[in-house]
């Protein structure tokens, strides 16, 4: 048994343990057990009261007034945030190391001063003069944002109380504030809960707006790791590869406004640039001539968003086809290509496939389906989807074409860059966008408009006849 007043907790799914293991029993990591000392409860060893403090129960009808949110200034931030802070939430904000979490909120502190009000900026990894030096080169040194460097939250909490309350305060990072109350090194589960519990009950009395900045672990996830998350208002997470200089703000909980909203920022030498429309960036350099390209019409959030997903189908030089997938989930990947196998008697699965996400974006809805299976047809059978075409819907097991929710936003998104057809499922609401239409009710049907034939059993549309395996 453990020592009187010592738990081991895991690092990697809060689990507590009487005893140290190897291996966690609830989430299988080896090596996170971490020893921490129990925080005794409020009041212990002192007698409980044998009665409680009523109070007092209201209905679900209120007459009060929806707060009034403070802009940031920066408007796809208070975009993703549901348009703009609300005074006394607490936001999470989570992204790889170097993705440009610290630079972003900086901007937003920076701008929302600039406006008028007041912003506390705390770092518990920077010193001072480490950020005045990136406040510099982002060309923000002259913005009023009061700068700390502390990670004891007494002391921090002692330091905001001196003076009225900021309308924003930052905290870099969540990660690197302990409290006294504890004898847990910083960075572990009862520190980060325990830390982030005091500064989220400051920022609801005194009606500050939180800002939180969170690592990620290897998996992606922010560490703490989910006990973090149900303590905050809202989580927001930036996306971005290093290969490309385009960066994804996408709220994943938000009690104050829509999920799945995303801000698309570019990053520049002076910090993260605001992109208003992403899709003409994103479209920007495509020709729309070679075969195995298909623009999918996305919805994320409230936003309609237009993204090329790239395929090619190659001959595999090996027994087992390899399988590459950028920006979109292998596991669909593979039932597309056997509903296009089985419904539409293409063959496919027997080649190399490679399918990207143009521009490093990541493509979470069922919409992509009918996308990427035409640029695979595509691919496949040598002819290109029309450059002025886009395409989306969902593609089910029975190879059916299922319609996609907001048509109607899509389409008018479509128009608005200039294209001029789209492949769509039946029966989709195409109103008022003004567009051609070729509708399709399952895969066969989405390959005779790519192709202008139907594809016969185990010959690729507008191909050479397969090889069968085996064969010399």
């Amino acid at each position: 048994m453990a020592r009187g007043g010592v738990s081991f907790v895991c690092q990697a799914c809060g689990a507590v343990h009487p005893k140290w293991s190897g291996r966690c029993d609830d989430c299988g990591a080896w090596n996170t057990l971490v020893e921490e000392s129990a925080a005794p409860p409020a009041g212990a060893g002192a007698k409980r009261s044998a009665k409680g403090r009523p109070f007092a129960l209201e209905g679900l009808s209120t007459t009060d007034k929806e707060p009034v949110r403070r802009m940031t200034g920066i408007a796809e931030f208070d975009r993703v945030a549901g348009g703009g802070l609300v005074p006394g939430s607490a936001l999470l904000i989570g992204g790889d190391p170097g993705v440009g979490k610290s630079t972003i909120i900086l901007q937003a502190l920076a701008a929302y001063t600039k406006a008028g009000g007041r912003a506390v900026y705390i770092s518990g990894e920077e010193a001072l003069a480490q950020m005045r030096l990136r406040a510099s080169r982002m060309g923000l040194a002259n913005a009023p944002v009061e700068l700390g460097s502390a990670t004891c939250v007494e002391d921090i909490l002692a330091t905001l109380g001196l003076s009225k309350p900021p309308g924003i305060l930052a905290i870099d990072s969540i990660q690197t504030i302990w409290t006294q109350s504890l004898d847990a090194a910083p960075g572990t589960i009862a520190q980060l809960r325990t830390a982030t519990h005091d500064l989220v009950r400051y920022a609801k009395q005194s009606g500050t707006a939180l800002l939180l900045i969170g690592h990620v672990t290897k998996d992606g996830q922010i560490a703490g790791p989910k006990a973090v998350e149900h303590l905050v208002d809202a989580v927001l997470y930036f996306e971005g590869e290093r290969g490309h200089h385009f960066r994804i703000l996408r709220a994943v909980k938000n009690r104050f406004g829509p999920t799945d909203e995303i801000g698309v920022f570019e990053m520049t030498g002076t910090g993260l640039a605001e992109v208003a429309n992403p899709s003409a960036l994103f479209l920007g350099d495509r020709s729309g001539l070679a075969p195995g390209s298909a623009v999918f019409a996305g919805v994320e959030g409230t936003r309609p968003l237009l993204m090329e997903i790239q395929a090619l189908v190659a001959p595999s030089s090996f027994g087992s086809p390899r399988r590459a997938v950028v920006g979109w989930d292998s596991a669909r990947l593979s039932m597309i290509l056997a509903v296009l196998d089985a419904r539409a008697g293409l063959g496919i699965s027997g080649q190399d496939v490679y399918l990207n996400v143009a521009g490093g974006l990541k493509v979470n809805e069922p919409a992509a389906d009918l996308a990427a299976a035409a640029a695979l047809i595509s691919s496949f059978s040598g002819k290109p989807v029309p450059g002025d075409c886009v395409v989306f819907g969902e593609v089910s097991l029975s190879g059916d074409v299922r319609p996609a929710p907001q048509g109607e936003l899509r389409l008018k998104e479509a128009a608005k860059l200039g294209f001029k057809t789209a492949i769509l499922p039946k029966g989709t609401k195409t109103d008022g966008s003004g567009l051609s239409f070729r509708p399709v009710a399952d895969v066969r049907e989405l390959a005779e408009a790519i192709c202008g034939e139907t594809p016969k059993p185990g010959r690729p549309p507008g191909g050479p006849k397969m090889v069968q395996s085996g064969s010399r």
